[in-house]
């Protein structure tokens, strides 16, 4: 009897430990860290992520099933909006642990519906066959509380220089909002112009004024350059703004 909870307790540790390294190998790519690589199987073919995508901004999209009603709104949104994304210079990638032969049965499908009353339109994006979970592990999209198998709904925002800037999670029951996340990537392509560091306030939208770290001038200078009158101004004593138009001042 002693001997059979012995073993029962060192079987539970083990499997304890099994389950602990499984979520340490899933383990969520920070911004800042280089997107991880794979090659996979997609709707267009084989792709090296991401050297395929070249000089691009990139967003990765991932999704629980194929033909399930959130994702269908959610790839029939992005069809409408492929065009805008890529004027901002941004190719799109969505990752399924469903197979191929799926992905390509609801591209067609997704292809044939009007939506909102909008046209139908053809879907020139890639969908990742990722039934291995190899995709999902490296960017710890299976959350093990939710499923071992599929994947929750992420996003990761990675910037030309394959570097990972934003990153969003939501739940599978929950539809993303495209809107949101255009706007991301628009905001960060602001934010890394010119040699002064811009930051985007809360519900920054393109064309309104942007936030300085810190005023670079004393108020002597403000007053006496009606240039720096012209181009910044202040909301109470800690936030700055630069609007939106005027140049990058230099005394």
């Amino acid at each position: 009897m002693k001997n059979g909870l012995v073993l029962l307790l060192l079987l539970l540790a083990c499997s304890g430990n099994l389950w602990s390294q499984e979520r340490n190998n899933e383990k969520i790519p920070l911004i800042g860290d280089d997107a991880p690589s794979f090659t996979a199987e997609t709707t267009e073919g084989t792709i090296d992520f991401p050297k395929d995508f070249g000089n691009n901004w990139k967003i990765i999209f991932s999704h629980p099933r194929d033909f399930t009603p959130v994702c269908s709104s959610e790839i029939l949104e992005l069809a409408q909006m492929q065009n805008e994304f890529k004027s901002l210079g941004v190719k799109l990638l969505i990752v399924s642990t469903d197979q191929l032969e799926k992905h390509r049965l609801w591209k067609t499908a997704l292809e044939d519906l009007t939506y909102k009353d909008r046209k139908s339109e053809k879907i020139k994006f890639p969908l990742v066959d990722d039934s291995s979970t190899e995709v999902s592990r490296k960017y710890g999209m299976l959350h093990l509380p939710t499923s071992t198998t599929k994947d929750v709904r992420g996003v990761f925002i990675i910037n030309p220089k394959d570097k990972i800037e934003a990153i969003f999670f939501y739940p599978m029951n929950i539809g993303r909002n495209m809107e949101e996340i255009k706007r991301t990537v628009v905001a960060l392509q602001a934010v890394g112009k010119g040699k002064d560091r811009l930051l985007a306030p809360a519900n920054w939208r393109v064309g309104e004024d942007m936030l300085v770290p810190q005023f670079p001038y004393t108020e002597k200078q403000l007053q006496d350059n009606p240039n720096l009158k012209d181009a910044y101004y202040n909301v109470g004593s800690f936030m700055w703004f630069k609007k939106s138009g005027a140049p990058l001042s230099r005394l």
